[in-house]
């Protein structure tokens, strides 16, 4: 499992850069094809140049893969990623190159940061309500644009849209018994109609870099059912943009297709937390 935005923190990597000339080289290779030396910002920025748009994806993105492939002994026999973490995940499995890999994760950076000065908005973190229930609170809100985003695990869902549908959305889950409603800081409404922009942006650059036939399946955000046709797997990464993260299907489905045992590569432990929530029963193990 490899984690998405959010999971960032100053120095991240830098272990593994000065321990592995292995991991040396693909940081040195990533700052080329970056054109900027984003290995910098993450050994030695603060925790506010790491949020920066065309700074946060790369980093999470070569933490992740970095991580994976320097560390002996991993073989997924099937593999997932929250959002950004599904290019990680992609890696693992050998559908895209590193270098193409890195060079998507920059082009989705840049084509989200646009999408979100063309249309302001905003995200909200909804705890302690029934995901079916939090779905009909936003579907009634009018005139405004307000979806469910994010399946994190039972209780826990983020909703994304416009900021004052967003608002709105807040009051009346709140009323509706959420334990609690709260706008999150983030630039805009990640994984909704209102990055449609970033999506159309994308697909082109998706459709046009080589795609193989993975070495297990990936199970998708969109519908969080597994995949190993390499046309199948470029047109959910595009659609992921503006559809939501099925993670607690996800987690449900590997589960159900025989995983006892979850790895999570990259910054943080965000993930096995989810996991653990999602299937009591599954076995897990991280590296952190």
């Amino acid at each position: 499992m490899f984690p998405g935005q959010g999971a960032q923190f100053p120095g991240m990597g830098k272990n593994l850069y000065e321990e592995n000339q292995a991991a040396r080289d693909l940081f040195e290779q990533a700052n080329e094809i970056l054109g900027f030396r984003i290995t910098d910002v993450m050994f030695s920025g603060t925790d506010t140049e790491l949020k920066q748009t065309n700074v946060t994806q790369p980093a999470i993105f070569l933490h992740s893969v970095v991580r994976f492939m320097t560390t002996p002994g991993l073989n997924p026999d099937m593999v997932a990623g929250h959002s950004l973490g599904e290019f990680s995940a992609l890696i693992a499995n050998r559908s895209l190159s590193f270098a193409d890999g890195l060079r998507l994760v920059a082009k989705r950076a840049a084509a989200m940061q646009r999408a979100c000065e063309i249309n302001p908005s905003t995200m909200a973190a909804v705890l302690g309500l029934d995901d079916a229930r939090i779905e009909e609170v936003c579907a009634a809100v009018t005139g405004e644009i307000v979806v469910a985003a994010n399946y994190n695990c039972p209780g826990q869902l983020v909703i994304s849209g416009s900021i004052e549908g967003i608002r709105i959305a807040c009051e009346k889950l709140k009323e509706a018994g959420a334990k609690r409603a709260l706008v999150l800081p983030v630039g805009g409404a990640f994984h909704s109609p209102l990055m449609e922009p970033a999506r159309q942006e994308l697909q082109e650059a998706i459709a046009s870099t080589h795609f193989a036939v993975p070495t297990c399946p990936v199970y998708q955000n969109v519908d969080a059912k597994p995949y190993s046709d390499p046309a199948l797997i470029q047109q959910n990464l595009i659609n992921q943009l503006t559809a939501p993260v099925r993670w607690t299907q996800t987690v449900q489905n590997m589960v159900a297709d025989g995983a006892t045992e979850f790895t999570e590569v990259g910054p943080g432990s965000v993930l096995q937390g989810l996991v653990k929530k999602i299937s009591r029963d599954a076995v897990t193990a991280g590296i952190s």
